[in-house]
């Protein structure tokens, strides 16, 4: 049989004209045609509409929107790391450079291959496209399950983590630090629903400050021979181990799979590349390459300057507090630190705001998600994605209580295998790539693969009795339940035929049924519509037996006889107050009786003038609509009457 191309799959939804251009897709497993590089310079991308322009990111508006968790896990990256090798005693201390070092090598690795994902798969999606096309679709699933949870897990983490340095610095709020958290994502999320270049223009500014306060500790403390200032630190106990343990391989290999939340975020970036304009793939490209070497800067500083102070974690004070107390003083910039901090790692949840939508998007083209997730509003927002993962979010933030050591746990697992899968893809990538450095470039993404996947059974094991567990679970839960809806759009495609040429339209006699109930000028429009509509029309009214209903139905037959319309009124009696099921029960009836006869249900609505108004409806025709579509296959057509204006549509 003769077959037709489709949009994949997406049986109810017609092809996305709005930019003015159709597109056609592949059919199968075959991989769309991506921009590549000649030695003539870069293909150049279309242009975009100016208008559609606005609501894109530049370059520095990417770093602002899509940067936030990685940089604001400056603030406990080197905490993570200096708390594990605290174990060891201050000789353990004395490797957090080198941890560090190593963290840096594996960041810059993944920033190498996130700019390689960057060009090779512009429609976004990270690690989730790049196990779609080369490592087959459960390993892709997997990669998207982990990407959701990481982004869900980072909104609440983010936010609990920013009320609670409020907090602290308050302590009069820590009782409602619930609520607090609650209102900070209702804030966040308003800021991210009128599109995601307005929610990086709010951010801008608090990233600059972060940024510029972090590198002002690093570069003074550098140029000091000792701390200005240990007031912070000053009457709380030291988290030293008494009793050193060695510094072994497993403690440094704790100690670097910790440090590793700070590289939670770095594939954001790759997951959103659609959201920059054009040439999209050159502004995310130098969007990543700024956030991995703004980051390393920061890690690798601060991480001198732990052994340059001889820095010793102690109870209540964040390693951070401490370094801007030594390199800046006790003063007003210590404090500009720490408000630049809260501030920044309470916004750090729009990073999760930024990629998820346009995750969730990818994966509703590709049927593993409700179709309604693939919807953009006017500023290019993915907005059902967005109250989706608000909604979310907000059931960790009320099931944790806002006490951030609940989530944490639960926290960048999920990224790592995402992080590990991308790898792993990446590798496969090049091999079938012939491409000069190919070698270089498999053993690159072949040693970030070992260095992730090692972190990632680490962090794992460690956090398992922590709450890891439920990531366990969750993961082939999520993968069953995208496979499921992958299942269900594959029936409704079977059921409508898609791919198939369908048989040419042919006409067939019809009818239209109106459901009155009064006279009036609604009641004149839907004749007007019918008889446009149909060969027959008949209109029909219900009626009971009560005897207090008796004067309305005689006066209707009575007022339908004097206007005299040329439509027969039919009279269907109920024992009951029911209003849908005898109209169902006549359509039911006609439909056995003229099997050949295209039957429509016309059901004439008023549409008020004010919004409030529509709480002064009855609401009979969703009632009628609803009846008639569940027990019927007739179609059903909902007349709207303004009552502002006097039109109809």
């Amino acid at each position: 049989m003769s077959t037709v191309s489709q949009p994949d799959g997406r049986p109810e939804e017609p092809p996305d004209t709005a930019g003015g251009t159709i597109t056609t897709r592949p059919h199968g497993n075959a991989t769309p045609a991506t921009p590549t590089e000649t030695t003539a310079g870069p293909t150049p991308e279309p242009a975009a509409e100016p208008a559609e322009a606005r609501h894109r990111l530049t370059a520095l508006q990417g770093l602002a929107a899509l940067s936030l968790d990685a940089m604001a896990s400056v603030a406990y990256g080197p905490e993570s790391i200096v708390l594990v090798l605290a174990a060891a005693g201050s000789y353990g201390l004395g490797f957090t450079l080198p941890v560090t070092l190593a963290l840096a090598a594996l960041l810059t690795v993944l920033v190498a291959s996130y700019r390689q994902v960057i060009a090779a798969f512009p429609d976004g999606g990270g690690s989730y496209a790049v196990a779609k096309a080369h490592l087959g679709r459960r390993t892709a699933l997997v990669a998207a399950a982990s990407l959701l949870l990481d982004y869900v897990l980072n909104v609440a983490v983010s936010v609990t983590a920013g009320v609670a340095a409020l907090t602290s610095a308050f302590p009069g709020l820590y009782d409602d630090r619930g609520a607090i958290c609650l209102a900070v994502l209702v804030l966040i999320t308003g800021i991210n629903l009128r599109g995601i270049v307005d929610s990086a223009k709010a951010f801008l500014v608090p990233t600059a400050v972060f940024i510029g306060a972090v590198l002002a500790v690093v570069v003074v403390g550098l140029v000091r021979d000792a701390p200005a200032s240990t007031v912070t630190a000053d009457g709380h106990p030291s988290v030293l181990a008494h009793h050193a343990t060695s510094v072994g391989a497993l403690l440094l290999l704790k100690a670097f799979a910790s440090g590793c939340s700070a590289l939670t975020g770095v594939e954001a970036v790759a997951n959103a590349v659609p959201s920059f304009r054009a040439p999209a793939v050159r502004r995310a490209q130098r969007t990543e390459v700024a956030l991995g070497a703004l980051l390393g800067v920061m890690l690798i500083g601060l991480s001198v300057l732990i052994g340059r102070f001889h820095l010793q974690p102690v109870a209540g004070v964040t390693v951070l507090a401490q370094l801007a107390d030594a390199s800046l003083g006790h003063n007003w910039a210590f404090y500009v630190v720490q408000f630049a901090t809260m501030v920044l790692l309470a916004l750090a949840a729009n990073t999760s705001f930024g990629g998820l939508p346009v995750l969730m998007g990818l994966l509703a083209r590709d049927n593993y998600l409700p179709h309604v997730f693939g919807l953009k509003a006017d500023r290019q927002v993915h907005r059902h994605g967005v109250l989706a993962l608000a909604a979310v979010a907000a059931v960790l933030l009320i099931f944790s209580g806002g006490d951030v050591n609940t989530l944490v746990p639960l926290f960048a697992i999920g990224v790592f295998v995402g992080f590990t899968l991308c790898q792993i893809g990446m590798v496969r990538h090049w091999r079938r790539e012939d491409s000069p450095g190919r070698r270089g470039k498999v053993l690159l993404n072949g040693f970030g693969a070992v260095l992730t996947g090692v972190s990632a059974l680490v962090v794992t094991a460690t956090k398992f009795t922590e709450g890891a567990w439920l990531i366990v679970i969750a993961l082939p839960l999520m993968v069953f339940g995208f496979e499921a809806v992958h299942r269900a759009y594959d029936r409704i495609g079977e059921r409508l035929g898609l791919g198939r040429v369908p048989e040419p339209p042919r006409r067939a006699p019809s009818l239209v049924v109106v459901p009155v109930s009064h006279l009036s000028r609604l009641t004149r429009e839907a004749l007007n519509a019918a008889v446009s509509l149909g060969d027959e029309v008949v209109a029909v009214t219900v009626t009971y037996e009560d005897l207090a209903d008796r004067p309305a139905t005689e006066a209707l037959r009575r007022d339908w006889e004097l206007w005299n319309p040329g439509v027969e009124l039919l009279e269907l009696p109920s024992a009951t107050r029911s209003v849908g099921r005898p109209i169902a029960d006549y359509v039911t009836d006609l439909t056995a009786r003229r099997p050949g006869t295209r039957i429509t249900v016309l059901i004439p609505e008023a549409e008020p003038a004010h919004l409030w108004q529509r709480l002064l409806q009855n609401q009979r025709g969703a009632v009628v609509a609803h009846a008639v579509r569940r027990d019927t296959d007739a179609a059903i057509c909902r007349l709207r009457f303004r009552l502002g204006t006097g039109a109809t549509r």
